[in-house]
């Protein structure tokens, strides 16, 4: 397949793949807003449930056939990507508009904006569309796959909104739960109800007969189950400070199925000054290893760890109800280091440490830029960056997770530790958090 022309505005071009890549890109720069890209799955216009649509909070739909893969940052060009999977696409969906908000500011202040369609199975370019002409827009339709007599095919729609991604989702019937400033108002004093009416005289002045009882006798049928209340969708993003350490997991909605912890990190190297950002295959740092662990502790009392050390990667299903993924050295957004905890079995686990240790490649964080999300399945992302290291630190405490009253809360630690001279990063961590357990060497 040749090379695609950008597309002008209302333009269309099939799509002659099964499955393809939605990629939005943009260059940032200080005072950048963060941008998301969104899907809405459409049934003639509008979406069927709350359900239809992907995007950061609700990353991949029932059927499979969209899901949203996350950000990816190289020097100042950052990409946020869905997955489109045509083979899975339910046959009453007609249409999947393709959206970006910005979070922090408006389109005016965010240059190069695009939207391309690669094909999943090549990686060849199928459509691009450049946004060029924004202003005061807050979220975009940057363009749409429609199915056209059987085949699909996307169209540059460049329609802005300055009433946010809320505004853009509500349009096409989503229902979203934003908080609502309520005024103040004085209570009327209770009325007492109104005395009950005297009974009617009988107009023959005898009792009526009793009414035949209803249903014969029987007991009444059930009334018919109540149907389940959809919950409306949570824009809102949660970014733990120093000002603002710590959230209820309750409190975004994350009460049940799994809460995923990612660590991603860029190399950056000292040129002039701090920030130059190099990539991620930087010479000197081609073989970082960083490890992300949890230390964990149970209602029952018993305690432990979960690191790629020792293959210790734990368990969603048993105890402790933590699992670590597999090893990754690249620090990209959509892999990076990944844990998992089961938010069903949140009323076993009484605190949990999530922390990193640099198992080799680097002497110490001071060359690395990182950010921790943690994602529940159910809820708003809470993440937060690491502040600067200035210490020759190889461990550092990121989240303490927290019991209490069935619920969960997060604490933001960014807390980088020093170990003493032949004392292990893990042993370092234990002691400052007084987890007390015995440690012994291992390898992985």
């Amino acid at each position: 397949m040749g090379a695609s022309m950008t597309m002008q505005k209302g333009t269309n071009v099939a799509v002659p793949a099964r499955a393809v890549r939605v990629e939005l890109g943009w260059r940032t720069s200080p005072g950048t807003p963060d941008v998301d890209a969104s899907a809405l799955l459409l049934v003639t216009g509008k979406v069927r449930s709350d359900a239809d649509f992907v995007f950061y909070n609700q990353p991949a739909h029932a059927s499979g056939a969209v899901r949203h893969e996350g950000k990816r940052t190289a020097g100042d060009s950052v990409t946020d990507c869905l997955a489109v999977d045509f083979a899975r696409m339910e046959p009453t969906i007609d249409r999947v508009v393709i959206a970006a908000s910005a979070d922090g500011g408006t389109f005016g202040r965010v240059s190069g904006l695009y939207v391309r369609i690669l094909d999943q199975a090549g990686g060849s370019e199928i459509a691009r569309f450049e946004s060029a002409d924004a202003t005061v827009e807050t979220a975009f339709i940057l363009g749409e796959l429609y199915l056209r007599q059987g085949a699909w095919k996307f169209r540059a729609v460049g329609q802005g909104y300055d009433t946010g991604l809320a505004g853009l989702a509500t349009d096409f019937g989503i229902s979203v739960d934003e908080p609502q400033q309520s005024t103040p108002t004085q209570a009327a004093p209770p009325q007492a109800p109104p005395p009950p009416p005297p009974p009617a005289p009988h107009p023959y002045g005898r009792q009526a007969p009793p009414a035949p009882p209803p249903y014969g006798g029987q007991a009444p049928p059930p009334p018919p189950p109540a149907p389940p209340v959809a919950q409306p969708v949570r824009l809102t993003k949660v970014t733990l400070t120093k000002e603002a350490p710590s959230v209820s997991l309750s409190k975004q909605g994350g009460t049940s199925g799994a809460l995923r912890v990612n660590l991603n990190w860029e190399v950056r190297k000292q040129f002039k000054g701090w920030g130059a950002k190099l990539g991620r295959a930087v010479a000197q740092h081609a073989d970082l290893d960083l490890d992300l662990c949890a230390l964990y502790e149970l209602t029952d009392g018993s305690k432990g760890v979960v690191q790629a050390l020792g293959n210790a990667f734990g368990s969603l299903r048993q105890p402790p109800y933590i699992h670590l993924d597999g090893d990754d050295r690249t620090g990209a957004v959509s892999t990076g280091e990944n844990l998992t905890v089961n938010l069903d079995h949140k009323d076993r686990l009484r605190r949990v440490l999530i922390f990193v240790t640099i198992y080799e490649g680097a002497r110490s964080f001071a060359d690395l830029h990182a950010t921790v999300t943690l994602q529940p399945q159910n809820g708003a992302p809470i993440d937060f960056s690491l502040d600067e290291c200035t210490v020759p630190s190889t461990v550092c405490a990121l989240a303490l997770i927290s019991g209490e009253g069935g619920d969960l809360n997060v604490q933001r630690e960014a807390r980088y530790l020093v170990p003493q001279r032949g004392v292990s990063p893990q042993r370092t961590i234990d002691a400052a958090y007084g987890w007390g357990m015995n440690w012994t060497p291992g390898r992985k």
